[in-house]
């Protein structure tokens, strides 16, 4: 499992992306950022779940632009929310009882159906 702080390093770097990847199973696509912090945080289960709600969820499918947050605390315990914006209601909630995912809070922009890292906006 990787650090917070190397994650959190290693993902500064990215502003932009080379490339766009399609998940096979979703449809989704994401960054170059995303999948380097889907591949060094061993999180590919992450992009599945964001992807599962962006092709199922009518309200989150609408929208062009969302916010998505993977917020872990100290005990492990994660929460993963969907708003508009930074200051609009949740539209999608999902709790883990458990994760290996680094702590802290992981910001995620999904704009017309490509996930990317803020950095990469």
């Amino acid at each position: 499992m990787i650090a917070a702080l190397d994650l959190k390093s290693s993902l500064s770097h990215f502003t932009g992306t080379s490339r766009y990847i399609r998940d096979p199973f979703t449809g989704l696509m994401h960054t170059d950022g995303i999948g380097h912090l889907a591949d060094r945080a061993e999180a590919h289960w992450l992009l599945s779940d964001i992807g599962a709600v962006f092709g199922h969820h009518p309200k989150v499918k609408e929208m062009p632009f969302q916010l998505w947050a993977l917020v872990v605390d100290e005990d492990r315990k994660a929460i993963l929310t969907c708003r508009e914006d930074c200051d609009t209601p949740v539209i999608y909630e999902q709790n883990y009882e458990y994760t290996d995912f680094p702590v802290g809070t992981w910001k995620m922009y999904l704009i017309d159906g490509v996930l990317m890292l803020p950095s990469e906006y």
